[in-house]
C-alpha cells in the first residue's frame, strides 16, 4: 500500500496564453463592440497581455 497519490496533470499555461482570444469572448469581457474586439485581435496576435490593454482602454 502506498501512499503516493496519483498526480494530476494540468495544461501547459503557454498553450493557454498563446492562442488568441475568440472574439465574442473579447468583447464580452471588455463590454465593447465585435468589431473592435476584432481589429484589436487582429493588431496584437496571440499577445494576450497587450490585447487586454487595449481592450481596457477602448472600454473606458
Amino acid at each position: 500500500m502506498s501512499n503516493d497519490k496519483p498526480k494530476k496533470i494540468q495544461p501547459a499555461k503557454e498553450a493557454v496564453t498563446e492562442a488568441p482570444y475568440e472574439v465574442i469572448y473579447f468583447a464580452k469581457k471588455h463590454r465593447i463592440s465585435n468589431e473592435d474586439a476584432r481589429d484589436i485581435i487582429e493588431k496584437h496576435g496571440a499577445n494576450r497581455k497587450e490585447a487586454d490593454k487595449a481592450g481596457r482602454r477602448i472600454s473606458v
